[in-house]
């Protein structure tokens, strides 16, 4: 199969003019789960590639999780051919297009074929579960569909020896079904797997739960569907340009019909706590400017007192750029729009997030100037 060509994603451009310019720091990609929406995270990443940059660190949940196995497990140059194969495999069949052409209903019988057919390469349904709510599935078979099909697609497209030994850093996010936490599995710290990635894609009630090292997980956008915790809370921490790509759009317009309101409650039930984390992390970065900056007016005896030691140790200087990047919603979409593999939407969610990411890295707004406590700047862009 010529992977380009039948590709839903834009083609690659071999001879695309490579920009580069100097960067504030580590680059972070941190990609927000939405099912089909992550679509919009191949576009921005091809931007990324395209313009010579590669990421130091990925960071995902769900569909961002799969999407940030398949960079940092392939070196830069099959990144994008691993990232397309992806897509294709689980872009809608002839019979799901053929409907999805068709006017009125054609998008819902296509979605609906989905919900019940499920799609190959990455879940197929449990019969089981739709007989009886009550069904003894077992703690990890408890879902309307077996995600089986996604490990053997992981096993083929990401090499987990280059995710755990390669230059890029990887961190997937999932919820602990015992405790109710969010736990972060990162490459640094240990050895990834498909297991890794695939609990944090284990949405529920739709897919079940994955077991690593004696614990349940579920999809960590339960508790936070945009990561960037994992970036503002690491250590020892570092200067960043943090690449926040948004799936669900946290503001819209007053619904005014049940169908609307299942859209909206699902962009703000997904949205999650990005835009509180945000303001927080902004409050935190300032304050620990703050602290270092009075540190250094003391006088170098006071400095040497151990508690002004310890008191200081909460102060820091280096400052993040977080550019957040949202992706814009597409026209006629709903509440299904997270199962909408369709070939056009795949192609214009990766179109979109290509025009944005190039758009930032053209206005390049890390480049300009900022007030010097400010330890966390946000750059707004793609709304």
């Amino acid at each position: 199969m010529n992977i380009v060509r039948e590709s839903p994603l834009l083609p690659i451009d071999r001879d695309a003019e490579m920009r580069r310019s100097p960067l504030p720091g580590q680059v972070v990609l941190v990609l927000q789960g939405g099912g089909a929406l992550g679509a919009y995270q191949t576009g921005v990443y091809r931007a990324m590639h395209e313009a010579g940059i590669e990421p130091d660190w990925v960071i995902g949940t769900s569909i961002g999780a799969i999407n940030a196995s398949l960079i940092a497990g392939n070196p830069p140059e099959e990144r994008l051919e691993r990232m397309q194969e992806f897509w294709e495999r689980v872009t809608h069949g002839p019979l799901q297009r053929l409907f999805a052409g068709m006017p009125m209903l054609g998008n819902a019988v296509a979605n609906w074929m989905t919900v019940a057919g499920g799609i190959t390469p990455f879940f197929q349904p449990n019969p089981a579960a739709f007989f009886s709510p009550h069904a003894l599935l077992g703690a990890e078979a408890a879902g309307y569909y077996s995600t089986v099909p996604l490990r053997a697609t992981l096993g083929a497209l990401v090499d987990f020896d280059t995710a755990n030994t390669g230059p890029v850093r990887l961190t997937v996010g999932a919820a602990n079904v015992r405790t109710g936490e969010m736990r972060y599995f990162d490459s640094r710290d240990m050895m990834l797997d498909a297991r890794h990635v695939m609990a944090s894609g284990a949405l529920p009630p739709a897919f079940p739960a994955v077991r690593i090292d004696g614990d349940l997980y579920w999809d960590g956008g339960i508790l936070s569907n945009t990561p960037v915790e994992a970036v503002f809370d690491d250590n020892p921490r570092r200067d960043a340009l943090v690449f926040a790509v948004h799936l669900w759009n946290p503001g819209g317009e007053e619904p005014r019909t049940i169908w609307q309101v299942m859209n909206r409650h699902k962009d703000i039930q997904y949205s999650s706590r990005a835009v509180s984390h945000i303001r927080r992390q902004r409050q935190i970065h300032r304050l620990r400017h703050i602290i270092k900056e009075l540190a250094l007016k003391l006088p170098p005896e006071e400095r040497a007192r151990a508690e002004i030691r310890e008191m200081e140790a909460y102060g820091c200087l280096t400052r993040m750029h977080v550019v957040r990047l949202l992706a814009p919603s597409r026209r006629g979409e709903d509440h299904q729009k997270d199962i909408d593999f369709s070939r056009d939407g795949i192609r214009e969610r990766s179109a979109a997030g290509y025009a944005d990411m190039m758009r930032a890295l053209d206005a390049a707004p890390w480049e300009g100037e900022v007030d010097p406590l400010e330890g966390f700047v946000m750059h707004e862009l793609g709304c």
